[in-house]
């Protein structure tokens, strides 16, 4: 389906648009010949959350007992949703492993929020997300370390040998730049 943002619109049309009531018809002629039929539909008031309340998008199919149990474990200070039920302004995406088309898209959806990628293994309530690091540590990989320069490797490295229980703590990610 193509799709047009009714911000790319010139005013009258949008003020036009936005008189529409719900099952009500625009029709768009060229030449006065019909050439495309804009249709109002019924909207629900969107939801507002308040400013201490941290709004999480989720790009992968979860439950809604899935969901429930995320927000729960959260805390009263979070609202967990589908990302085709999450406003723009989201404050964080979660999002499966996936390609970098895909996050970029995912990112222009949600321009403020912060992008986590995750792997989920959770068989209780029929989530799972694997994705390559969890496929490397069953093979038997002990540590996946992202590094994002050779000082912070070394640091991270180090570390997780001076440990000698590399099993406590077998995935350590280091954020990138803001």
């Amino acid at each position: 389906m193509r799709r047009i943002d009714v911000t790319d619109l010139p005013g009258d049309v949008v003020a036009q648009i936005d008189a529409l009531g719900p099952g009500e018809h625009l029709v768009i002629t060229r030449d006065g010949e019909p050439v495309a039929v804009i249709r109002g539909v019924a909207t629900a008031p969107k939801p507002s959350y308040g400013h201490d309340v941290t709004v999480v998008a989720t790009a992968m199919k979860l439950s809604a007992s899935a969901r429930s149990s995320l927000a729960a474990e959260l805390g009263g200070d979070y609202v967990v949703l589908d990302l085709h039920a999450a406003p723009a302004t989201a404050d964080v995406l979660l999002v499966p492993p996936s390609s970098p088309q895909l996050v970029g898209h995912l990112r222009a959806m949600f321009p403020k929020a912060r992008v986590v990628v995750t792997e989920i293994e959770d068989d209780e309530l029929g989530v799972s997300y694997r994705g390559p690091v969890h496929r490397m540590l069953d093979a038997g990989a002990e540590t996946y370390l992202a590094s994002t320069t050779i000082p912070r490797l070394a640091e991270q490295l180090d570390a997780v040998a001076q440990r000698r229980q590399i099993g406590a703590a077998r995935l350590e990610i280091e954020a990138g730049p803001s």
